[in-house]
């Protein structure tokens, strides 16, 4: 049986177990035989006396408290030690419950206390056996007994390390699970963060062109005129290719979450993410829809990293967005500025007296999804309305460091 599957039977044992098996070594050591010092004639054996067994009764009783009292245990053990040499002359037959004491010190203390208690009881000990022993000189059957003492201080010092081991690498698998699930608590709030923007992104687009084209349709079908009807057949159609878009791109969303977990963790979209290379197919979409939309480019495409990419596409079509559903007129005036550490996107439209991009009426979820995206790739976006013009600049940083 490997060490591994013995400590957890040793934790189950109870303590008044140890205490009973203690306190039966304490005083089956008693009754063992002991050898005295005989002075000049040498050692001789020491007979039984009902002080021995006394001695050890009153050692077992005390060695119960040492788990709560550790060094008052320890020295009434070495108070009993010398109370049993002077009337036995000899401490072998009382070393045991000293020895017991001194692992309790060792097993409960801190190692800076520990070890002087210890040590002042070894030097007490060796005080007691040369007081009770031959004026002559050091006796070598003084070194069992410290040295008994001083290897149970040792087992006990072992037993409280491995504990404190025990417990502290507990600890750190316990922290290191909190964190763990701190972790994906977090991810997962950030993924439901992501999938409400792209949301937003695919559904307020669509809607807002099916709202608009809706209208158109109404009031020319209303007008009852025959000259109005290639309008609303117009409105009509790109009402139903938009419901169709917002249906596919929703779709996609859909797919990704419904991944097979039997699969794995690892799913990924189903389409990739738009950039700033749709540019043409989105400006086509606005012009489908009825938005006027000029374009200036400045400065060559550079090596763009994915992220920012993506976040000038979100932030070009949810800009021509907001000016379509709260613009004057469907027109608007895309800027895109490529320089050397940054990509600088500008758009302008005109605003009516009753509000428009920047005023109460839009400032919804639209502009903080920019805002959002934007800070993620630590750029910096701000919008203005300066007489009837209303300006959004959004300024992405290229350095690769940023965003990884």
């Amino acid at each position: 049986m490997n060490e591994s599957a013995v400590v957890p039977v040793v934790r189950r044992i109870p303590a008044w177990a140890w205490d009973l098996v203690a306190g039966v070594l304490v005083i089956a050591a008693a009754l063992l035989p002991s050898v005295g010092r005989g002075g000049d004639h040498g050692p001789e054996a020491i007979a039984f006396s009902p002080w021995t067994i006394a001695i050890a009764i009153a050692a077992a009783l005390v060695l119960p408290f040492r788990r709560r009292w550790p060094i008052p245990v320890l020295g009434a053990a070495i108070a009993l030690l010398v109370v049993g040499t002077l009337v036995v002359g000899s401490a072998f037959p009382f070393v045991l419950p000293v020895a017991i004491a001194a692992f309790g010190v060792a097993n409960r203390l801190e190692r800076r206390r520990s070890v002087p208690i210890v040590a002042l009881a070894i030097a007490l000990l060796i005080g007691i056996e040369l007081l009770a022993g031959p004026p002559q000189g050091f006796d070598a059957r003084l070194v069992p007994v410290p040295a008994l003492v001083g290897f149970a201080a040792a087992a006990g010092d072992a037993t409280r390390s491995r504990r404190a081991y025990i417990k502290a690498i507990t600890e750190r698998a316990e922290r290191a699970e909190r964190t763990k699930e701190a972790e994906a608590r977090r991810r997962v709030a950030e993924e439901r963060l992501r999938i409400a923007r792209d949301l937003h992104d695919a559904v307020a687009h669509q809607i807002a062109v099916i709202n608009l084209h809706s209208g158109v349709a109404s009031r020319a079908i209303a007008t009852d005129h025959e000259p109005d009807l290639p309008a609303a057949r117009t409105s009509l159609t790109t009402i139903s290719g938009a419901a169709r878009a917002v249906l596919s791109e929703i779709g996609d969303l859909l797919s990704v979450l419904r991944g097979d977990p039997a699969v794995g963790s690892d799913v990924t979209p189903t389409a990739p993410q738009s950039g700033l290379g749709g540019l043409d197919e989105l400006l086509a979409g606005f012009g489908a829809s009825g938005l006027d939309t000029t374009v200036r480019v400045e400065g060559a495409p550079r090596d763009i990293p994915p992220a920012v990419d993506r976040v000038a596409y979100q932030v070009i079509r949810e800009g021509l967005t907001n000016a379509h559903k709260h613009g004057a007129v469907p027109r608007a005036h895309l800027l895109l500025v490529y320089g050397d550490d940054e990509v600088d996107i500008t758009i302008t439209n005109p605003v009516g007296p009753e509000g428009g991009p920047g005023s109460p009426a839009s400032t919804g979820l639209g502009l903080i999804g920019i805002r959002e995206r934007v800070a993620a790739v630590r750029g910096t976006v701000r919008t203005d309305v300066a007489g009837s013009v209303h300006r959004l600049v959004a300024v992405l940083p290229l350095r690769r460091e940023e965003h990884t």
